[in-house]
């Protein structure tokens, strides 16, 4: 049965799309609407029932999907860290394995299994650029750095960078926790907060970079490692000096005498 039902589901989207391609194709099928759009639960049977299960119960090689909300689907296939390659492949942000339209169909059939946060609308357009920023050096910027380019964790796990991070994907994040980072919750960080940050991450993007070189926007260690670099190797060219004159006054001095 679950083999038929992928062949006729696969048949539907390849056949709904030549004839969506089509010109004129409505008028061929004798119909008024829209070709139908991608299966969902054909998709996520296909492509991510091996390891989280049938319906997101779970299996030895994923975690069940039941409790982690439409957000945490949204996020981990939009930003193409799921479907992984194999069970032990390393959960990275990649270019994303469907379009648009069968993320969405994803989601929809998720929602059928799964509660947990919502996939969130978020409005930056009145945030609070400030805030956000205090906000994130509070609470982010420990893992992913001052200037959003990620960092190394314990026991070899990195924080990701932020600059290809949407909104979304930061609302997303810190509603649900993806990996090692930990989950926000409305009492920890408001929906506000939460708008305000996103404005900043997206503020990191392209920083107004005031006062010099802006050094990759690496952050403060690389900017100290170049002063102390630069300032040492500076103090060694001036004390080099100030010896070559002393040797070169010691020697006049012997030769005067």
């Amino acid at each position: 049965m679950l083999g038929c039902a992928l062949v006729a589901g696969t048949w539907c989207l390849v056949g709904g799309r030549a004839a969506a391609s089509a010109p004129g194709s409505d008028m061929r099928l004798g119909r008024s609407e829209a070709a139908p759009g991608p299966d969902g639960r054909v998709l996520y049977l296909r492509s991510c029932a091996m390891c989280h299960g049938a319906a997101g119960v779970g299996t030895a090689n994923g975690p069940s999907l039941r409790a982690v909300g439409t957000a945490s689907v949204d996020f981990m296939v939009r930003t193409g860290r799921m479907p992984l390659s194999s069970p032990d492949a390393r959960v990275e942000r990649h270019e994303p394995k469907f379009t648009s339209a069968q993320v969405r169909a994803l989601v929809a059939y998720a929602s059928t299994f799964t509660h947990g946060p919502e996939v969130p609308r978020v409005r930056t357009d009145d945030a609070d650029l400030g805030a956000g920023a205090t906000r994130y050096q509070q609470a982010c910027a420990a893992c992913h750095q001052s200037a959003g380019a990620g960092g190394a964790l314990a026991n070899g796990d990195a924080a990701p960078s932020l600059h290809r991070s949407s909104s979304v994907d930061v609302a997303e994040a810190v509603r649900t926790g993806p990996g090692e980072m930990p989950t926000f919750s409305p009492s920890a960080l408001s929906d506000r907060d939460v708008a305000n940050i996103a404005a900043y991450v997206q503020y990191l993007h392209h920083p107004d970079d005031r006062g010099g070189i802006n050094l990759g926007h690496l952050g403060p260690v690389p900017e100290g490692f170049i002063a102390w670099t630069l300032g040492l190797g500076v103090l060694v060219l001036a004390c080099g000096r100030i010896g070559v004159r002393a040797a070169d006054r010691a020697r006049r001095g012997d030769t005067d005498g």
